[in-house]
């Protein structure tokens, strides 16, 4: 629908490859130049699915794609066409019913997509015309218009920001409703613009903007303008994410701000970002289609077998053409073959309902209804960020009981994200503790900590190049996220929490970081004299880099870049000679779980930046492949600096990390950590949060283990076979389970990094062995835990997918919180992203997202098991309750010369899906907990009792099957044995087939209800409700039904019928006795399992007691320190 709509209002579009040309305000560039207007999407968003018009079609055929709403459509038709024994009302109304009720949902829906749309379009804005503002709709905004946004205004569309009311061109806006990200972020006008404040100066502005076509990412943008002046030769100014203001951001503490719209409607980057992701489907639905083809292949055969014995029966002539009831010439003149088709079409509709088409509405409500039951959870509502779990899509809730394999992200999902600056080294000297004397690191606060020291200007240069190398900007006494600031505080905002930690840091040092003024940044040093840069060029950090840089000018002139980074990116960028003195301090913050950063610099002469500049204003211009172009001058600028020191900042871990993973754990699941942090802060943090275990062995693949040998991919292929035959001989050679073993003395943990693994998934050409990836992944199955360090987005992604793809297709859950999580959160079966403090990309791009790493023990323990037990319960139940409904009807034509007569009555067919059975399951799928909750979360080994699909396996689906099958020959010949004796009455009056057919009709609903609430072990006053409730409607709808002739009916053949049915004493007896025998087997069952349970509680009691003598101590809060010493795990 989006793209068809963008093809229809962006007519010729496509033509334009690469770039477009934006004329400012609709001015042509010279006067004698006439104006062409360019057609681009006007600024409607359309989110719906449907109109008025293609509603019912498409709707329609979008249903009927379902292979069972397909089946039961060619039934009806069959009815209507073919003189069959029921009539179409009786497969019909199931269905139109499933139908509306179905139509009606997505309706409703579209409708709300719909009203937001109108919301949206309708809404005022003001655009600058001939220097006048003119309000008009949002949807009549066109490319090239210039609007004025005001404050706490959204941007109607894409907008290239020209001018603010502040003096220096800067606008602060949030982006929650795009990314999720509170904090401010700052955005620029180009300096040649930012004078036109008001009306009158904006439309004298001649112009035209180049930039590139509509795409989705929201952090990329790549454009120029230029600005044309009478008698001046025209300026051109570099355009990038900076300079463009998102539609569906907010404008904050900024009066207005004057912008020329680039992207309007389904072509902004909001709009584009709205795609529809890939649909997941469940391990529960795979199961229904495979049960639906066997009961499909059931309903054939018993056709079959009715069709030909039909023809066999017939071939006596008595039997086919009896005197009372002779052919017709048109019966006689029909094909044989012919009628034996129609026939056996005709014992298809009569046998039709086996297959239960409401089945599908009731799992698909179970599905939308019970999701409110994890966004309603209290437990997993977190006080600080004021919101609870949220649920994308209801569709996967049973597969959170299924999950095998856990991926999880570190940064901001095992840990609080939260940084503290701990410590840093300068020149190999480390310092610790706030300094508060103007001499720096001489006088600490508290007691002496300083290991050596570095030379003063060294130290100088360190906290110069911590308060200037970073993008945070200062928001000072003003409203922030809704709070007022008092006017000597300074609240610091960056996109990277690292960043502010770092000038925090530098201001415990004596430094503090002012904020900007115009092109500058001011720093106060220990002295408290106000210091200037000139701020030239900021090289912002990318995750390819993994780096950033400044150049900035001194009051003195001088030329300076600063640079900070992983130290792998860093090292070789520096005097080798420097390296060994800070390695050693990395390694050791590295090895105490900090996240660790290398501080260098470079001086530049005139010539290197007048040569540096020209590089990148050229690069800046460029429309075509800027990116790659910024990346290599970049990588040229960054050589040859000199290395001052490292920063260690710590990241606690999470409440309750640790014991979530534990809990994981113990219920059978792999936890695999994929991160992007170094090796050593990575182990540490396993360590902490109980991945790895003091006895578990590590098996390292990494760098420093490969050696600096040419030939890697050697050295790589002996570490793999060394590997998989330490693990084989520890397990089995016929273990096909991907479950984790707890026999296994020994417990092995795997350590690999990016590099390597890209050495595993992408081997040269020349490589001997090509068969590193099975090899490399029989090592990760086997072993209980796996930490990927040094991740790329995509390589978190390939991960995912190799274990997702493996034998067995092992169910994978995978949970981060940040945007380089999206990739394997979208790869996995289940997605859940963390409502984190690194934006809401990955909690928009999940199925699920929760506050904290620890509600994940509640959601897939307690969440996940009891979905998964109620809707496998409600798929074989119904299949079960069919099978006892057709079954008897089956058995019926045995005694009635497979005449294709009915056993039920027609309203008895229609309903019994549809009022008298469904209520009962429907509540029970919501509510049942055949184990508490505290239980469930208490005791993680229940959950491996209802791994790999265990309830949805053939073994139970037979065992379903055949309780189906005896319960169905049960009610049919226990009725008709009661029929031996035809007259039921003293009077001596004969009961008839209808009769036959209510009695076997009422054991039939009365018995599988009553199953229903011998299953259940969680009563609430819903569950009386439906379930005797549901029994009343039936006999209160029968005798309605039978106690009234009705004049639509051509025969009123259960007038009185049910009525005079329940007169009889031995109807009473009968029907009773035949619920008891039917239940019988059940209420065994129920006996024995209430005995077990019993037995298996007391032995939970005991264990809790011994446990309790022999408690673990608790985890510390902080990452654990012993590990420091223990390089050689």
């Amino acid at each position: 629908m989006l793209r068809w709509s963008i093809n229809r209002f962006c007519a010729g579009e496509e033509k334009r490859v690469g770039t477009r040309t934006v004329f400012v305000g609709h001015r042509p560039v010279s006067e004698t130049d006439a104006y062409v207007e360019q057609k681009f999407c006007d600024n409607r968003i359309v989110s719906s699915k449907y109109t008025v018009w293609n509603f019912l079609p498409k709707n329609l055929f979008e249903q009927f794609r379902r292979i069972a709403n397909f089946y039961f459509l060619i039934i009806f038709l069959v009815q209507v066409i073919v003189d069959t024994p029921t009539s179409p009302i009786t497969s019909g109304l199931p269905l139109f019913f499933v139908i509306i009720v179905t139509a009606i949902k997505q309706g409703y829906e579209d409708w709300l997509r719909h009203r937001a749309d109108k919301e949206v379009n309708k809404s005022s804005v003001f655009i600058v015309e001939n220097a006048k503002q003119v309000k008009k709709h949002s949807e009549k905004i066109k490319v090239g218009d210039i609007v004025e946004v005001k404050a706490d205004e959204t941007f109607p569309c894409d907008l290239i920001f020209l001018a603010s009311s502040n003096d220096d061109g800067i606008c602060y806006v949030t982006t929650a409703s795009l990314d999720g990200e509170s904090n401010f972020k700052t955005h620029y006008a180009v300096r040649d613009t930012t004078g036109l404040r008001t009306d009158d100066d904006i439309d004298s502005l001649t112009a035209t903007i180049e930039c590139e076509q509509p795409q989705p990412d929201l952090y990329k943008f790549v454009g120029r303008i230029n600005i044309y002046r009478s008698n001046q030769e025209p300026v051109a100014r570099s355009l990038g994410p900076e300079n463009l203001l998102l539609k569906g951001s907010t404008l904050k503490n900024t009066k207005k701000i004057y912008g020329v719209a680039v992207y309007t409607g389904m072509e902004t980057k909001m709009a584009l970002n709205y795609q529809g992701k890939s649909q997941k489907r469940s391990a529960v639905e795979k199961s229904i289609n495979a049960f639906l083809i066997v009961y499909l292949c059931i309903l054939v055969s018993k056709a079959t077998v009715c069709t030909t014995l039909k023809y066999i029966w017939q071939s006596n002539p008595f039997n086919d053409e009896p005197w009372y009831n002779q052919k017709t010439i048109k019966e006689r003149d029909m094909f044989k073959i012919l009628r034996m088709f129609t026939d056996f079409l005709s014992f298809m509709v009569l046998f039709n309902f086996i297959i239960p088409v409401s089945m599908y509405v009731t799992v698909e409500m179970q599905k939308f209804l019970g999701s409110f039951f994890i966004a309603w959870d209290k437990e997993m509502y977190d006080e600080e960020i004021k919101e609870g779990a949220l649920v994308n899509t209801s569709d996967l809730n049973e597969e959170l009981g299924q999950v095998e394999y856990v991926f999880t992200d570190k940064t901001g999902t095992l840990t609080e994200n939260s940084m503290k600056f701990i410590e840093c080294c300068i020149d190999g000297h480390k310092y610790k503790d706030g300094i508060s004397e103007v001499d720096g690191f001489s006088h600490t606060d508290g007691p002496l900590k300083y290991y050596g020291k570095a030379e003063k200007c060294r130290e100088e240069l360190f906290l110069r190049a911590l308060c200037l190398c970073h993008t945070v900007q200062i928001q000072e006494g003003d409203n922030v996220d809704g709070l007022r600031i008092n006017q000597e505080r300074r609240t610091y905002i960056a996109s990277s929490p690292d960043e502010i930690a770092l000038v925090k840091g530098a201001k415990k040092y004596g430094f503090t970081f002012l904020g900007h003024e115009a092109d500058y940044m001011k720093v106060q040093n220990q002295k408290n004299e106000i210091e200037k840069y000139q701020l030239l060029h900021v090289l912002n950090f990318d995750p390819v880099r993994r780096r950033m840089s400044v150049i900035v000018k001194t009051s003195t002139g001088k030329f300076l870049l600063f640079c900070k980074g992983a130290d792998s990116s860093m090292f070789p960028r520096v005097q080798q000679d420097e390296i060994q003195q800070t390695k050693v301090h990395v390694e050791r913050n590295a090895m105490d779980g900090y996240r660790t950063l290398c501080v260098a610099f470079k001086e530049l002469t005139q010539e290197d930046y007048k040569k540096i500049n020209d590089q990148l204003s050229e690069a800046k211009m460029a429309l075509q492949d800027r990116e790659e172009k910024m990346a290599r001058i970049f990588d040229d600028i960054e050589t040859d600096m000199h290395l001052i020191g490292a920063t260690a900042v710590e990241d606690r871990l999470q409440e309750h990390a640790a014991e979530t993973i534990e809990a994981l754990q113990t219920a059978g699941m792999k936890v695999w950590v994929l991160t992007g942090d170094k090796m050593e802060t990575a182990k540490s943090t396993c360590y902490a949060s109980r991945l790895f275990q003091t006895n578990t062995e590590l098996l390292e693949l990494t760098t420093k283990t490969m050696g600096d040998s040419d030939r890697k991919e050697d050295r790589l292929h002996e570490l793999l076979l060394e590997y998989h035959k330490k693990l084989l001989p520890d397990f089995p050679k016929n273990s096909g389970k991907l479950k984790r073993s707890w026999t296994v003395s020994q417990e092995y943990g795997l350590i690999i990094d990016g590099s390597t693994l890209s050495l595993i998934l992408n081997p040269s050409q020349d490589s001997s062995s090509s068969n590193y990836k099975s090899i490399f992944l029989q090592i990760c199955l086997k072993c209980t835990a796996v930490l990927c360090c040094r991740m790329a987005p995509l390589q978190k992604a390939q991960i995912v997918r190799m274990v997702k793809n493996t034998k067995g297709n092992p169910i994978t859950l995978s949970i981060g919180d940040g945007a380089n999580d999206v990739s394997m959160i979208l790869e996995a079966h289940v997605g859940i992203g963390i409502k984190g403090k690194e934006g809401r990309q990955a909690a928009r791009n999940s199925d699920y997202a929760v506050p904290k790493f620890m509600h994940l023990r509640k959601l897939l323990l307690a969440h996940g098991h009891l979905y998964y037990v109620r809707i496998a319960h409600l798929v074989q139940y119904f299949f079960y309750k069919n099978l006892c409904f057709i079954l008897p009807q089956f058995l019926y034509q045995f005694f009635c010369g497979f005449s294709q007569q009915p056993l039920y009555d027609a309203a008895y067919l229609t309903m019994y899906n549809i009022c008298f059975t469904s209520l009962p399951i429907l509540a029970y799928s919501l509510l049942e907990q055949h184990i508490n909750i505290e239980t469930l979360t208490s005791d993680p080994r229940l959950y491996m009792k209802i791994s790999d699909n265990a309830m949805l396996q053939w073994k139970p689906f037979l065992y379903w099957t055949f309780l189906g099958a005896f319960e169905g020959l049960v009610f049919f010949f226990g009725v008709y044995f009661l029929f031996q004796n035809s007259s039921l009455e003293d009077n001596g009056k004969v009961f008839g087939n209808w009769t036959f057919g209510t009695i076997v009709f009422t054991v039939l609903v009365f018995t599988v209800t009553l199953k229903l609430a011998l299953d259940t072990r969680f009563w609430t006053w819903m569950n009386h409700f439906v379930i005797w409730g549901s029994l009343a409607f039936y006999v209160f709808f029968s005798f309605f039904w039978g106690g009234i002739i009705w004049p639509f009916l051509k025969q009123q053949r259960m007038y009185f019928v049910f009525a005079h049915m329940v007169t009889s004493v031995s109807t009473w007896l009968a029907i009773v006795l035949l619920i008891f025998i039917s239940l019988f087997p059940e209420i065994l069952l129920v006996v024995f399992k209430n005995a077990k349970r019993k037995n298996h509680q007391k032995k939970l009691s005991n264990r809790k007691e011994s446990d309790s003598l022999s408690s673990r101590p608790s985890v510390r809060p902080l990452l654990l320190r012993t590990f420091s010493d223990e390089s050689n795990v």
